[in-house]
């Protein structure tokens, strides 16, 4: 069966997209990628936040239009069929099935009952297929969370969290390697949590000690690390390892140590403050990335000041931001959303034109550095290059190396380049060969 996949939200969510792909490739169908064609639809949403859920109830609507078509059957995965599963069910009659994360153990099953295909069933344990650059992939260490912050959805839909078997995950980086996979992306909801739940420890740094000894790897990035969960242990460790990028995505949300409460955060702006610090006395040129909430009810003027203080102390190199929504059965849904829309536009705009100013002024400092970069594609105009240093994260936020060479570059090749000048978070330069 010539089956079409659409695929939303996180790069968490992309992995169970690239593990279902790589169960019906197992099963002998056929994945296409023209929806005109395909005779199934699978679409896997995100149910995080309003625009999430509205992006997947519309590419749900644009998919059934496909049953018109040579389409038969509409099935939806993801959280938001696990989080408003009766509600679609009764709603969206276009729909075949939504299979619940709940049921991914019986993914198989209903796979075969509904396409009227034999789909193996072992999810999760059939090679990840990948479905961007054949030279980057993410590493899925865990599933849920356990943090509990007083906005956040994902616990009630993912569910307390699940460290996966480190034995696994390092077979698992091993196949990615040996499929060409230079450049390997732990994620979780918290990288930091790995192994508190099912061995009683944390064991991240075990983890990168065993996957930086795999030959084929170049760079090892962590993604989502809890500020009051990163020791020195953990940093000092990751100094030690050659292929471990000091690439610190810390998601601190707030400065107001009130707000942080609010939040149901734990630690404090001082001890993010301490943490930062550290990391800059152990690495030369550590990367630090952060998210920042604003417009959370009661924050005031004042909260709104310290943030950016806090912002100016710390000189994040990437930070991004969110205004607040209300989000039911979260603890936050009860209290007052107490600030209009308008003004929580007006301090994210503020904000970020802060981090815009702060950014220029610590990248330039870059102009005249020789960085290491993967290269990724070419301009077919001008002939430049693009690519990614330490700086940049594979989700397209963080910027690119833009670059020129005398001599042509295979991508997902890693080379030299000296920067010249800097435009907000791209970097320009020249290649240097030794």
């Amino acid at each position: 069966m010539k089956i079409g996949i659409i695929s939303l939200g996180c790069c968490k969510n992309l992995v169970d997209t690239e593990n279902l792909i790589g169960l019906l490739q197992q099963s002998k169908q056929e994945i296409t990628y023209n929806l005109n064609e395909a005779e199934a639809i699978i679409v896997n949403t995100c149910g995080f936040i309003d625009p999430a859920k509205e992006e997947g109830i519309n590419t749900i609507l644009e998919m059934a239009e496909y049953k018109q078509k040579k389409c038969r059957k509409l099935i939806v995965m993801g959280c938001l069929s696990e989080r408003y599963y009766d509600q679609l069910v009764d709603e969206l009659p276009e729909v075949d099935r939504f299979i619940t994360l709940k049921q991914y153990n019986q993914l198989g099953t209903i796979l075969s009952e509904e396409l009227n295909e034999k789909i193996a069933n072992d999810y999760g344990k059939c090679p990840q297929v990948l479905t961007g650059k054949p030279w980057m992939a993410y590493l899925k260490i865990a599933d849920g969370c356990s943090n509990r912050c007083s906005y956040c959805a994902i616990p009630l839909i993912r569910g307390a969290y699940r460290s996966f078997d480190i034995d696994e995950l390092v077979e698992q980086a091993k196949g990615l390697a040996l499929r060409g996979v230079k450049e390997l992306n732990l994620i979780a909801q918290d990288t930091t949590r790995y192994g508190l739940d099912n061995y009683g420890e944390r064991r991240l740094l075990e983890l990168l000690k065993r996957i930086n000894e795999i030959d084929a790897l170049h760079w090892i990035r962590v993604l989502y690390m809890y500020p009051d969960e990163i020791d020195n242990e953990l940093i000092e460790g990751m100094a030690k390892l050659d292929k471990v990028l000091p690439y610190f995505d810390i998601p601190v949300q707030h400065g107001s140590n009130r707000m942080l409460l609010a939040m149901n955060r734990r630690g404090t702006s001082e001890s993010t403050i301490q943490l930062v610090d550290k990391i800059k006395e152990t690495f030369e040129l550590p990367v630090l990335r952060t998210t920042m909430i604003v417009g959370f009810p009661t924050e005031t003027l004042e909260d709104v000041e310290i943030n950016h203080e806090f912002m100016k102390r710390v000189q994040w190199d990437r930070l991004g931001g969110f205004t607040y929504s209300k989000e039911e059965d979260t603890p936050s849904y009860e209290l007052e959303d107490n600030i209009t829309q308008e003004e929580k536009e007006r301090r994210y705009e503020e904000m970020m034109k802060l981090q815009e100013s702060l950014v220029q002024m610590k990248n330039e400092s870059l102009i005249g550095k020789t960085l290491e970069v993967l290269v990724e594609k070419q301009d077919g105009l001008t002939g430049f290059y693009r690519g990614r240093s330490v700086f940049s994260a594979p989700d397209g936020i963080d910027g690119e190396v833009i670059f020129k060479s005398e001599e042509p570059i295979e991508f997902g090749t890693f080379v030299s380049v000296t920067i010249t000048r800097i435009k907000a978070h791209d970097f320009y330069g020249t290649r240097s060969i030794k």
